[in-house]
C-alpha cells in the first residue's frame, strides 16, 4: 500500500464527497507494495469514531475492482471485513466533481475513477497488524480461510467473480535468465514438481492469494487473540483451495529474519498444524489436497519470491523510486522455497 499516485486535498475531498463522506484530512499508508492508499480523517470523526480508507488501484482495471466490492459485501456477514461504501449519488450520466474523475459505462455504484484507475472508500476496521503469531492465532486464521472458500461457493460461476491469475510462468522465464543456475534450478525444479501433481483432482474456487499477516487485524489486549479485520481483496481468482492455504501458512507460520543479514527463515510445524485443524474445522481437506499440500507450500514461496522481483523490475522500468515506496526482499521467499523443497525432497528419498 505504497503511495504511487499523488491527490490535492480538493480531490480527495471531492472524492469523498461522492460516497458521502465529509473530507478532512489524508494520512498516506506506506504498507505494502501495489496501491496508493490513505487513512480519510472526516469532520465529525472523534477519538472514538474509525476512519476510512482510501484506495486507487494502481494496477487493476475498475472491473476487477467492482467484483472485489461484491465479493466483500457477499462476505461482510460472515468474516470482517470492510465492504466498500456506495457513491450517494450516480455518476452515469458522466459529470463528476471530482478533477481528473471519469465514468465508465456500467460502472459498480463502489467504485470512482480517476484517470482510468478505481478509487473506493471502506470503513477502518478495529485491531492492529500483528508483529507475531501463535499456534491459537494460526487456528483461527486456518477457521476464517475456509469460511471464506465456503461462503464464496455461492458466487457462480466463480469464473465471472474472480480476476485472471498473473501470468507468473513469464515472469519464471524472464527472471531466471538472470538468476545463479543453483537459484534458476530450485525455482525449475518445485514449478516442475507443481505441474507433476494431480491438479485437475484438488477443489478450486474463490481464493484470496495474499492472506498474509499484514494483511490482517486482531484485537491483542488483554490476552486477546481475535481475528478483527481481513483485507486486500484485489486478488481474488479462482485456483485450488490448497494454493491459498499454503500461501497463508508460508506467511503465518514463518518467523521472517533480515536476508541482509544472512538471517534464515523460521518455519513453525505447530503452528501448520494448528491452521490445518482451524482450516479442517470448517472445511475438511481432501486426500488428494493432503498429498500436495507440501509441494503447494514450496510452489506459493516461489510465486511470492517472482512477485516481489516482478515489483522491482516495474518499479525500475517506470522510474518509481522515494521513501513511500516500500519494496519486499524477494531472498525472504527465496529462502523459504529452499526450505520446503528440502522437506520435499527429504520425504521423498
Amino acid at each position: 500500500m505504497s503511495v504511487y499516485t499523488h491527490l490535492s486535498d480538493d480531490q480527495f475531498k471531492d472524492f469523498c464527497q461522492m460516497f458521502g463522506v465529509s473530507f478532512a484530512k489524508a494520512i498516506p499508508i506506506t504498507q505494502g507494495i501495489k496501491n496508493s492508499n490513505w487513512f480519510i480523517q472526516t469532520t465529525e470523526d472523534t477519538a472514538d469514531s474509525p476512519f476510512y480508507v482510501f484506495t486507487l488501484f494502481e494496477e487493476r482495471p475498475p472491473e476487477d475492482i467492482a467484483k472485489m466490492a461484491t465479493i466483500l459485501n457477499r462476505l461482510k456477514d460472515t468474516l470482517p471485513v470492510a465492504a466498500p461504501l456506495a457513491k450517494v449519488a450516480s455518476d452515469t450520466d458522466g459529470s463528476s466533481t471530482a478533477e481528473g474523475s471519469s465514468t465508465a459505462e456500467g460502472s459498480s455504484p463502489y467504485v470512482a475513477h480517476f484517470e482510468g484507475k478505481a478509487i473506493t472508500l471502506v470503513p477502518c476496521l478495529s485491531g492492529g497488524h500483528p508483529k507475531h503469531t501463535t499456534p491459537d492465532m494460526c487456528y483461527s486464521m486456518g477457521q476464517a480461510l475456509a469460511t471464506l472458500h465456503n461462503v464464496l461457493q455461492s458466487l457462480t460461476p466463480a469464473e465471472e467473480y474472480g480476476v485472471p491469475l498473473y501470468p507468473w510462468d513469464q515472469v519464471r522465464d524472464r527472471e531466471t535468465q538472470f538468476m545463479p543456475a543453483d537459484e534458476a534450478k530450485l525455482m525449475n525444479d518445485i514449478w516442475q514438481a507443481y505441474e507433476e501433481l494431480p491438479l485437475e483432482s484438488l477443489p478450486k474456487g474463490l481464493c484470496h492469494l495474499d492472506m498474509f499477516a499484514d494483511n490482517t487485524l486482531w484485537d491483542l489486549e488483554d490476552g486477546n487473540e481475535k481475528l478483527t479485520g481481513l483485507l486486500d481483496f484485489t486478488e481474488v481468482s479462482v485456483e485450488h483451495y490448497v494454493m491459498d492455504i499454503a500461501i497463508t501458512i508460508n506467511d503465518f507460520c514463518t518467523t521472517w529474519g533480515d536476508a541482509n543479514d544472512g538471517e534464515s527463515v523460521n518455519f513453525n510445524t505447530e503452528k501448520k498444524q494448528a491452521f490445518i485443524e482451524g482450516y479442517q474445522s470448517k472445511r475438511p481437506l481432501s486426500a488428494a489436497e493432503k498429498q500436495a499440500l507440501p509441494v503447494m507450500l514450496a510452489m506459493a514461496a516461489v510465486t511470492f519470491w517472482l512477485l516481489r522481483l516482478n515489483v522491482i523490475y516495474y518499479n525500475h522500468e517506470q522510474g518509481r523510486t522515494g521513501d513511500s515506496i516500500m519494496v519486499k526482499n524477494p531472498d525472504l521467499m527465496k529462502r523459504l522455497a529452499a526450505y520446503h523443497w528440502n522437506q520435499v525432497s527429504f520425504k521423498n528419498k
